[in-house]
C-alpha cells in the first residue's frame, strides 16, 4: 500500500498549498526568511502544521524550478510596477512627496 499526499499543486500557473487558496510563495519566502515551520502556521491558520512541513519538502526537492518561478513572479511584479510608475507619473510624485514629508515630520 503507497501512502503519499500532495501538498503542493499548480493551478493556473500559481503554486498553491492543497486544498488552500495559500500560496507556495507565502511558505518559501517565510521559510527562506528563517521562519520556522511552527511560525509560519501561526501566520496562516488555515494551515496545518503537517501542510507547513509538506511545503517546505516541496520546495525543497524542487528548489531550482520554484526558484526559477519566484523570481520570474518578482519580475513580473517590477515590470507591473514600472507600467504604473510610466502610466501615473503624477499620482507617484504625490506618494513620494507625502512620504518624504512623513520623513521628515517623524524625525525627533
Amino acid at each position: 500500500m503507497e501512502m503519499t499526499k500532495e501538498y503542493v499543486q499548480l493551478n493556473e500557473g500559481a503554486y498553491r498549498i492543497a486544498g488552500t487558496r495559500v500560496s507556495l510563495d507565502s511558505v518559501v519566502y517565510g521559510f527562506l526568511d528563517g521562519s520556522s515551520p511552527e511560525c509560519i502556521q501561526k501566520s496562516f491558520p488555515t494551515l496545518t502544521l503537517e501542510q507547513v512541513y509538506g511545503a517546505i519538502a516541496f520546495y525543497l526537492a524542487n528548489k531550482t524550478e520554484i526558484d526559477q518561478y519566484l523570481a520570474d513572479d518578482e519580475a513580473e511584479f517590477e515590470k507591473l510596477r514600472q507600467a504604473s510608475r510610466a502610466a501615473n507619473p503624477d499620482l507617484y510624485e504625490k506618494l513620494e512627496r507625502a512620504r518624504k514629508n512623513d520623513l521628515l515630520t517623524s524625525q525627533p
